[in-house]
C-alpha cells in the first residue's frame, strides 16, 4: 500500500462521497466536477490497492476496505483541521458537537434542549444540520456528525445495514395523530373512526428515494388522495388550517399546532406509534456529546408527560 503519500484532498473527496452516496452529489457539495471526484476516488483506491466503493444504479456504498479507510480519513482530517485553527490562533473546538435532526424534531426537542444545554453548559458549541434519516446516516458514518435524531416507524429496524451496528438510544415513543382543519365535520369530537379517514384528502410528505410517503394515515385500504405535497411540517400545518386536507402528526408536536387546526386520535386499527430515537456510532462518547445527549433525553421525557 502506498497510503502514506495520498493527498488530503483525496480524504476530503472520499469522504463527501461517503457522506452524500452518489459522486454527483458529492461533486456538488464540494464545487468540482463528476469526473474529478471519479479521479480522486480511483486514486485512493489504487494507493489502497483495494476497490472502496461499490458501484450501484443507485448510489456507491462503501466496502470493508472503504470503511477502514473512512474510520481513518475522518480522524486524518480532524486532525489536520484542528492543527489549522491552533496556527491561525482561533479557539479550540473540543467543546463542539455535530448535531443532525429529523424534519419534526426542529419544532420542540431540538429549540427546548439547545436552550437547556445553554443554561448548564454555555462552553459547548452545537452546529445542527436538518436531513433525511439516509443522509444523517451516512453523514455519522462518515464522522461529520456526532450525534443524530432521528425518527423510526414500526417495525422499528436499525436505520442502516452497515458494520459495526449505529449505537441508538430511544428518546421518546409516541402515538400518531390526525390534524385536520377546526371547520371539518371531523373536528366535532377529539377522536375519530379509521374508517372516517376513508375518502379524504391529504397533505404529505412526497416520497424520495428511501424516504417513504409521510402525512397519510398508515394502513388505508384504498389509494389515497395526495391533495399537497410539502417537506416542511409547518407547512403541512397550515395547509391543513387553511382547509386544504389532513396530515398526520407525532403527539408530541401537538403544543405547536398553528391555529385552525384539531388533532384527533384515531380509533380502529393496529395503534400506530413513532418513535425519537438518537444514533451515534460505537465507541465512548465525548463529554460535549454526551452532555447533550442527555439534554435531548430531558427534554423528550419531559414532553411526554
Amino acid at each position: 500500500m502506498d497510503l502514506a503519500n495520498v493527498p488530503t484532498v483525496a480524504l476530503r473527496v472520499f469522504r463527501e462521497v461517503a457522506e452524500r452516496g452518489t459522486l454527483t452529489a458529492a461533486a456538488a457539495a464540494l464545487g468540482y466536477t463528476q469526473s474529478a471526484v471519479s479521479r480522486q476516488v480511483a486514486g485512493l483506491e489504487r494507493a489502497a490497492r483495494a476497490e472502496l466503493l461499490e458501484r450501484r444504479h443507485d448510489g456507491v456504498a462503501l466496502t470493508p476496505a472503504g470503511r477502514v479507510v473512512l474510520r481513518h480519513a475522518g480522524f486524518v482530517l480532524d486532525r489536520i483541521d484542528a492543527t489549522e485553527r491552533e496556527l491561525a490562533g482561533l479557539p479550540a473546538q473540543a467543546g463542539t458537537v455535530r448535531l443532525g435532526w429529523f424534519m419534526s424534531a426542529g419544532a420542540v426537542l431540538l429549540p427546548r434542549a439547545l436552550a437547556a444545554l445553554q443554561r448548564t453548559h454555555p462552553a459547548i458549541e452545537v452546529t445542527t444540520r436538518e436531513g433525511t434519516t439516509p443522509v444523517l446516516v451516512r453523514a455519522l458514518r462518515a464522522g461529520t456528525l456526532d450525534l443524530a435524531v432521528l425518527g423510526s416507524a414500526p417495525p422499528f429496524r436499525p436505520p442502516d445495514t452497515e458494520s459495526p451496528p449505529l449505537k441508538l438510544r430511544t428518546l421518546a415513543e409516541r402515538s400518531l395523530r390526525v390534524a385536520v382543519p377546526a371547520t371539518h365535520p371531523l373536528a366535532r369530537g377529539d377522536s375519530v373512526d379509521v374508517a372516517e379517514l376513508r375518502g379524504q384528502r391529504w397533505v404529505a410528505t412526497p416520497s424520495a428515494g428511501e424516504e417513504k410517503l409521510m402525512g397519510v394515515w398508515p394502513g388505508l385500504d384504498e389509494r389515497p388522495e395526495i391533495a399537497h405535497t410539502a417537506r416542511d411540517w409547518l407547512a403541512k400545518l397550515n395547509l391543513v388550517a387553511a382547509g386544504c386536507g389532513l396530515t398526520t402528526i407525532p403527539a408530541s408536536l401537538i403544543e405547536a399546532v398553528p391555529a385552525g387546526v384539531q388533532v384527533l386520535t384515531v380509533r380502529g386499527g393496529p395503534q400506530e406509534k413513532r418513535r425519537v430515537v438518537l444514533a451515534r456510532l460505537p465507541g465512548p462518547l465525548p463529554e460535549p456529546a454526551a452532555h447533550l445527549a442527555e439534554a435531548l433525553r430531558v427534554v423528550a421525557a419531559e414532553l411526554g408527560q
